[in-house]
């Protein structure tokens, strides 16, 4: 696991209308605090990566579909620095990742299906003084495979 990487197993409660899944509360261990929420879509093929953040601390989980979620440590003070993981999120493995500041995230869907990723990002989006980082999804100085060889 990558320092400082948390996660949380989701709560479903069904009943006989459907079912509410609790995401993210002000009580959790890993929440700290709210700036903004907002639900991003993915097409098939697509990637959306690299990018970190200075200040803002992520909680991400996938709403609809099923994706990859891809990490790289690059902070040179952290003892998991140079290392990757990978989380797969959606309907079966209902999870939310807390990615601190100074990781690099992205996410792909592994299915031929549209994703929906929710963030509840500790900082709202400021339109004139961006804390966003970005690299190639494909950058070759992060040993990261999106998309799995064989079958």
């Amino acid at each position: 696991m990558i320092d400082g990487v948390e996660t949380k197993r989701l709560r479903l409660i069904p009943d006989e209308r459907g079912y509410l899944m609790e995401i993210l509360r002000d009580d959790d261990d890993l929440f700290t605090q709210f700036g903004q929420v907002y639900v991003t879509a993915c097409y098939p093929g697509i990637v959306k990566a690299w990018h970190c953040h200075q200040r803002q601390v992520d909680m991400i989980c996938c709403l609809q579909g099923t994706a990859r979620l891809g990490l790289y440590d690059d902070r040179e003070d952290s003892p998991t620095c140079g290392q990757t993981a990978s989380f797969i999120l959606g309907t079966l493995n209902p999870l939310i990742v807390r990615v601190p500041p100074g990781v690099w995230h992205g996410f792909t869907p592994v299915a031929d299906e549209t994703v929906l990723m929710l963030n509840v990002p500790s900082e709202h989006y400021e339109y004139g003084d961006r804390d966003e980082l970005r690299r190639d999804p494909f950058d070759p100085d992060i040993d990261f495979q999106w998309h799995p060889r064989g079958g």
